[in-house]
């Protein structure tokens, strides 16, 4: 049988080395926008799956979502 081996896909290594090169304050910007995409993502999920929830309320279940992620 055959080993395979993984090959990071050439995007991937292309991106790293653009971020690699960016100043440290660019690059935590560039994370904060990715954070700000994931988060109002789920929130969008969240409102789909339940609509009748109030802006607090929906907050709430998303803290729920993240804090449940981070164990």
């Amino acid at each position: 049988m055959q080993k395979r081996i993984f090959y990071p896909h050439s995007v991937d290594l292309v991106q790293l080395r653009l971020l690699a090169n960016l100043p440290a304050h660019r690059r935590l910007g560039v994370m904060l926008d990715a954070r700000e995409l994931a988060v109002g993502m789920m929130r969008g999920r969240l409102r789909k799956e339940f609509p009748n929830l109030t802006s607090r309320q929906l907050n709430l279940k998303l803290l729920e979502e993240i804090s449940r992620a981070n164990r």
